[in-house]
């Protein structure tokens, strides 16, 4: 299986992943990014640093595979608020 490395992008810092993750497809790297990220953003001392930070993730030949930044891994967060326009809607 190839191995990733999910290194943090903080502005003009990075935090390298020096040991990486044996994963079986990009797919699933992006899954464990999203968690990844989800963990990191639980500690409110670092919510408003991490906001502006990236996760990119790499292969083991250094190549970019995705990056995502942390904003978007908690977009999904947001709670959907009510259509009222729709067939369902009473």
């Amino acid at each position: 299986m190839p191995r990733y490395f999910f290194n943090t992008h903080i502005g003009e810092d990075v935090i390298t992943d020096l040991n990486g993750e044996e994963l079986r497809d990009p797919d699933h790297a992006w899954e464990a990014s999203r968690s990844i990220i989800r963990a990191m953003m639980d500690d409110p001392k670092n919510q408003d640093r991490l906001l502006a930070a990236s996760l990119v993730v790499t292969d083991e030949a250094g190549e970019v595979v995705l990056e995502f930044p942390f904003a978007e891994a908690l977009a999904g967060d947001e709670p959907e608020e009510p259509r009222h326009g729709s067939p369902n809607a009473h």
